[in-house]
């Protein structure tokens, strides 16, 4: 650690001897530290209150509030800032009990100046490194949310209901052109809803053959046919507690309807060689570039499905529709 890192620490020692504070600020200042002393526990807990310390040095034995009582009451109000104990006991069951409240490390006197300088720079590393997990960890967060990026009144107007319905936990229906964002709408509801933590699974409707459709959707039984050598879940199996999303099920042949129907009344679907139906609680969202409307009239797509599918029916509009949206999603997209 250099010069200008260690300025940049600063360290509050706390301790009722004045003389153990007096020798403290001395070795930590020529080591490099900034470095301040406050002699009780109550007194520390209000300066941390108002200002931003880098590590605390406490005493464990100090009258009135301890040095446990005051890591407690440290932790109380600041989980992240690194607490090293020093006290003249070095007993196992003071050590573990400081552990367990909180402490990042702990030292017994005498110490060597070494050793104390090494603790220091060992919970600062600690900290920055969780700071940087934790860093990590928000922006995986924020990269598997979904986001809107538009400048129109329509787009505004269609992401305010999605917003209040995306923990609804029913099913939606996305209707629109290709191209104009389904899969994205798809992937911001599930991003904001309470099963968000599982991984949303899509289904393409028009990829496979209608009798593979089925066997990816609903999954099969070891033996169901020749080369189902081994059992297989299915998607809805795959999207149990979280989200399916059934793309272009405008092409959804009317024999798998009737079972997509069953799973959005009953729950359950039934895998190909299986004697028993399999519960499942999957939240289903759809989208299609037909118009399902039309489709129902020409007796395509079953009304009673159409109706359970579309209970939130979503109509995105083409950018020819929106042209304010494209110099903002130029931007974006140069900028990613």
């Amino acid at each position: 650690m250099n010069k200008k890192e260690k300025k940049d620490i600063h360290v509050l020692v706390v301790d009722d001897d004045e003389s153990m504070c007096f020798y403290l600020e001395t070795t930590l200042s020529l080591m490099g530290f900034t470095v301040s002393s406050i002699r009780t526990g109550h007194d520390a807990v209000e300066a941390i209150k108002d200002r931003a310390y880098s590590v605390v040095l406490l005493d464990i034995m100090m009258p009135g509030v301890d040095g446990i009582t005051t890591l407690k009451k440290i932790r109380e109000a600041h989980q992240d800032i690194p607490v090293i104990m020093l006290s003249a006991l070095g007993q196992t069951q003071m050590i573990v009990k400081a552990m367990k409240a909180g402490a990042s490390d702990y030292i017994t006197k005498p110490f060597e100046d070494d050793e104390l300088e090494i603790a220091i720079e060992n919970v600062m590393k600690s900290k920055r490194l969780l700071e940087e997990v934790e860093g990590l960890r928000k922006q995986l967060e924020e990269e598997k949310r979904e986001h809107f990026v538009f400048a129109s009144q329509k787009m505004s107007e269609i992401k305010d209901l999605l917003d209040k319905v995306a923990d609804a936990d029913i099913p939606v229906l996305i209707q629109g052109e290709s191209g104009v964002g389904k899969e994205v709408v798809a992937k911001y509801v599930h991003s904001r809803s309470s099963r968000k933590d599982k991984p949303l699974i899509k289904v393409s409707c028009v990829a496979l053959p209608s009798e593979l459709l089925e066997s990816e959707l609903f999954g099969y039984e070891k033996g169901a046919f020749t080369d189902a050598k081994v059992a297989r879940p299915g998607r809805f199996g795959l999207a149990h507690e979280s989200t399916i999303f059934l793309d272009e099920i405008g092409d959804m042949l009317p024999s798998l309807q009737v079972k997509l129907l069953q799973v959005l009344q009953d729950g359950v679907f039934t895998r190909l060689g299986a004697k028993r139906e399999t519960r499942v609680d999957a939240r289903i969202i759809a989208a299609t570039n037909r118009d399902l409307d039309q489709s129902v009239k020409e007796g395509l797509f079953r009304e009673d499905l159409f109706h359970r599918l579309s209970v939130i029916n979503i109509k995105l509009p083409t950018l020819r529709e929106r042209k304010e949206d494209i110099p903002i999603l130029c931007d974006h997209f140069l900028a990613k």
